[in-house]
């Protein structure tokens, strides 16, 4: 018997309730002063993110930079707001997240541990083994290596996408001041968009991405992908 333990995995539903629709429900109902008021109800809204992100990591049982970087980003929404700072700089903080995620996909793919084959392309999807023999015996792995660097500026593009979607949509959202209910509505309001407007192109890309790099594996080794997948 194995004494593996499988590696307990957060469901979409719970991203969701957590990060997306719980705070919602409370920046856009609670903001107000006969409820929470526009202070506590940002403070609210972020324990569930944040409570959520830490409790996720424990899960995992692995720090994921993504997951970390979610964090950073939740603590600075909210130190931001609750600082009442100008919505400005919630635009730039939207917008330098993925792009710094951007930027580390480019730069990584120079080194032996691009992030395309440490998060996109992991060991949990891809035997790279098999895939690196196959390679070898066929005289494919240069050429390969140029596949992963075209899907890599495709991921990073995502990444850069949805920076720049970011901005416009926090420029154009955010124009209450800062510390008034109608301004944290807006917060609200600017978080539930973010899953359309953003997070969809980005996915789609991403998804791109993926097609194209398995696409070539097939191509390149002349052997169906699923021998290629890892055991799961």
């Amino acid at each position: 018997m194995s004494d593996v333990q499988p590696q307990k995995k957060t469901g979409l539903l719970g991203n969701l309730a957590f990060n997306i629709i719980i705070p919602v429900v409370i920046l856009t109902n609670l903001s107000s002063d006969e409820y929470l008021g526009p202070a506590w109800s940002i403070v609210a809204a972020l324990i569930f993110p944040i409570g959520f992100g830490i409790w996720d990591l424990k899960q995992t049982s692995k720090i994921n930079p993504f997951s970390v970087l979610g964090i950073v980003s939740v603590f600075l929404t909210g130190g931001i707001s609750l600082l009442e700072l100008p919505a400005e700089y919630i635009a730039i903080k939207e917008a330098t997240i993925p792009a710094i995620i951007g930027l580390a996909v480019l730069i990584t793919q120079k080194t032996t541990k691009p992030l395309l084959k440490v998060f996109v392309l992991s060991e949990q999807i891809i035997n790279w083994e098999n895939l690196n023999q196959s390679l070898e015996n066929s005289g494919k792995s240069g050429e390969f290596e140029k596949k992963m660097a075209i899907s890599s500026y495709i991921v990073a593009g995502s990444f850069f996408l949805s920076a720049a979607l970011n901005y416009i949509l926090a420029k154009l959202i955010l124009v209450s001041p800062p510390g008034t209910s109608e301004y944290t509505e807006e917060l609200g309001r600017m978080t539930a968009l973010s899953y359309p407007v953003i997070v969809i192109p980005s996915m789609l890309m991403l998804i791109a991405a993926l097609w194209y790099i398995f696409s070539q594996i097939k191509k390149l080794t002349g052997e169906d992908l699923e021998h290629f997948l890892a055991d799961v």
